[in-house]
């Protein structure tokens, strides 16, 4: 990829995810996406809180020293592996500087393993539903996207601002729900698949899975019509 289409895919992508991710707060995302039946947040959006660094980036380390943080969202379906996802990142040195900054796209669902709703997430989060026309007095928190626990693994391509890309899965880790053991650190972890390096401790980040109301999921069906009734042959002479 040329770097101009670098370049055009990062501003797209800031300006995009934003905005998604608002929007998705909101707790209007369900209907917009037929086709997904989640929809998931990497330190993005209500997220964030702008008083706690821990919350955003999300950001994973490696046996070196050096960390990626990492932000995005995106929609999935676990039938079909399908996935449109998009965020940005940052690759940085142990003492913290920046080696390399680019944006990052999905390509496939690896893996999702739920581990069921959360309905109260979001208010613990202080998440403003109360306000008018998507509060809880006028959209039931039910009737929208539902807060969910799970570990999903993304294929990825990461697009730095110069440079070749490259292909790696990314793990992203939301401990809600009926979380095991092993699993009850949230966050994100990043794998490459050219030279097997992982940066798999979570240092920090919150992340979420919405799943979407199953009434939006499933396809519109039209009333279907009745076939017209047989006309009358002529009797033969």
């Amino acid at each position: 990829m040329s770097k101009q289409n670098v370049f055009s895919t990062l501003i797209v992508t800031w300006v995009a995810i934003p905005s998604l991710a608002m929007f998705l707060g909101a707790g209007a995302a369900g209907a917009q996406n037929s086709a997904a039946n989640y929809t998931f947040l990497v330190a993005s959006g209500f997220l964030c809180d702008p008083g706690d660094s821990s919350t955003c980036p999300a950001t994973a380390k490696g046996a070196q020293g050096d960390t990626y943080e990492m932000s995005g969202v995106g929609t999935f379906n676990t039938q079909s592996k399908s996935v449109t996802a998009a965020g940005s990142y940052a690759h940085k040195s142990p003492d913290g500087n920046v080696l390399e900054t680019g944006v990052w796209i999905a390509s496939e669902v690896v893996s999702f393993d739920s581990y069921g709703i959360a309905p109260n997430a979001l208010s613990r989060l202080g998440v403003p539903f109360g306000r008018a026309p998507f509060g809880p007095r006028r959209l039931p928190m039910f009737s929208g996207p539902m807060p969910t626990g799970g570990l999903a693994e993304f294929r990825i391509r990461l697009l730095p601002m110069s440079g070749a890309s490259t292909t790696a899965v990314l793990q992203v880790n939301c401990a809600l729900g009926d979380v095991p053991r092993e699993r009850s650190v949230e966050g994100i972890r990043l794998t490459f698949e050219r030279n097997g390096s992982e940066f798999s401790e979570e240092i920090s980040g919150r992340v979420m899975f919405l799943a979407m109301r199953p009434e939006a999921s499933a396809p519109v069906k039209t009333p279907q019509q009745e076939p017209p009734p047989d006309s009358a042959e002529p009797p033969s002479n």
